[in-house]
């Protein structure tokens, strides 16, 4: 148990370590846990934004696992190793859209409310 947990500890260090949007994925999502503690949002928003908050995290770390195994079954241009990367990129991206969409819908009403 303790030798599976260090192993998948060190993949969530590799991916944040190692890939650029993971990084930028964790800044907007320590920005909007600031933002939900400025904003003062309830349990129940609290809950919808750390599920997508790790729906994003997930889905890009699943993301650079699709690649690196594509990456190890083949060194060229493959049509199918092209179409395992591309899904996976869209699922990043479907995350994203969501995780925008709640964003909107949880700090919507309270930035519509400090505007002048």
């Amino acid at each position: 148990m303790k030798e599976s947990f260090a192993c998948a500890w060190h993949g969530v260090v590799y991916v944040f370590a190692t890939q650029r949007n993971m990084r930028i994925h964790g800044a907007g999502a320590i920005g909007a846990a600031v933002f939900g503690w400025l904003c003062h949002i309830s349990r129940l928003e609290w809950g919808l934004l750390v599920l997508t908050i790790f729906l994003v995290l997930v889905t890009e770390a699943v993301n650079t696992a699709v690649e690196k195994a594509v990456d190890v079954y083949t060194d060229g241009f493959h049509p199918l190793a092209r179409v395992a990367k591309n899904v996976a990129a869209g699922a990043v991206l479907l995350a994203a859209v969501t995780a925008v969409l709640m964003g909107a819908i949880i700090f919507g009403p309270q930035v519509i409310e400090i505007l002048p």
